[in-house]
């Protein structure tokens, strides 16, 4: 789309592993809107971490981007070289990653974190990047934030330490910011004040947000447009209302049959079956072994991501002949 912040096209990332090669990502298309909050929703290992990883070009090894485009802003981000790549991250996207706990240095105080990226990005002397460091602990909701800039990870809650993530990633003031499952291992009433925080700063800021998750709550809440993937592959791709009352994919009316409502009894359904072997996977469409709609074709053939409404896309060789349930 021309108007798009982000635009990823094709996108193949691979591990190059002894025992073969794991299609991470297979072929995914993901499009982000300046200002606007896009869900990247699926089962672990569907591919949703490693799409922004690529995106940011930080892909761990063995993994490698074997083709594809990204395009961001209107500039080639596979072209630029590694230091052009280090002007991007933090300054232009940014992530909040799914452990804090991990994602943090054990043995750095929160101010030194901070205050490193911003000597670095911001050009800030140090006296400027601690006012600007205990700004940002008061930005996201921590209380005594000069108190909590002389503390180590390990002294700080669960809570607490995602919200450090949040400042950090906002450091810089990105104009993309990645959020990898920021409310995994958070109690209820936390994850619900990190996802309010993370609401009103992408308002706030006229930021763009990509939200990876498995929880099609969160989804419903956070995002306007939301891309399924399944098995490193784009199942369905429309705005976040569409998706929810009109499905067009199985695994996306699969996806929506496991969301508990408060404001009715209902047994939730469980997906049968795992994601497959990404080394080896099933022929046709990847999702078919566990669909319920299954036909021979969907053995044979791959299905085209193809138009099925207007900015609803879907890959489903049968979504003309069967009628799913949404919400």
């Amino acid at each position: 789309m021309h108007d798009s912040l982000l635009e990823i096209r094709d996108l193949k990332t691979y591990f190059f592993t002894e025992a073969g090669v794991v299609k991470a990502v297979d072929g995914a298309n993901v499009d982000v809107r300046p200002k606007e909050t896009v869900g990247l929703v699926g089962e672990s290992g569907s591919g949703k971490t490693v799409t922004a990883l690529s995106a940011l070009r930080i892909i761990p090894k063995p993994g490698r981007i074997v083709t594809g485009s990204i395009v961001f802003d209107g500039e080639d981000v596979l072209a630029k070289s590694e230091e052009e790549m280090r002007k991007l991250r933090g300054p232009k996207m940014a992530m909040v990653f799914q452990d804090p706990s991990s994602s943090l240095n054990p043995l750095y105080t929160v101010e030194k974190q901070l205050s490193d990226i911003l000597m670095l990005h911001r050009k800030l002397s140090k006296r400027e990047a601690s006012q600007r460091a205990e700004y940002l602990l008061d930005l996201v909701g921590i209380q005594d934030p000069r108190t909590r800039l002389k503390a180590y990870p390990h002294e700080l809650s669960g809570g607490m330490k995602q919200r450090i993530g949040i400042a950090r990633a906002l450091s810089c003031e990105p104009t993309l910011l990645f959020a990898d499952e920021p409310t995994t291992n958070l109690d209820v009433t936390v994850q619900a004040q990190v996802l309010e925080l993370m609401k009103k700063l992408q308002h706030d800021l006229g930021m763009s947000m990509v939200m990876i998750t498995h929880d099609m709550g969160i989804i419903a809440d956070m995002t306007e447009r939301v891309t399924i993937m399944y098995a490193g592959r784009v199942m369905e791709a429309a705005d976040t209302k569409m998706v929810f009352h009109e499905p067009k994919h199985p695994y996306t009316e699969a996806l929506l049959a496991a969301v508990p409502r408060v404001d009715q009894r209902k047994i939730l359904e469980v997906i049968p079956g795992n994601i497959p072997n990404l080394i080896e996977p099933p022929p046709g469409c990847v999702f078919h072994p566990r669909c319920k709609y299954a036909k021979q074709v969907c053995i044979d053939s791959v299905p085209p991501l193809e138009e099925v409404g207007e900015n609803h896309w879907a890959t489903c060789h049968r979504w003309k002949e069967i009628k799913l349930r949404g919400v």
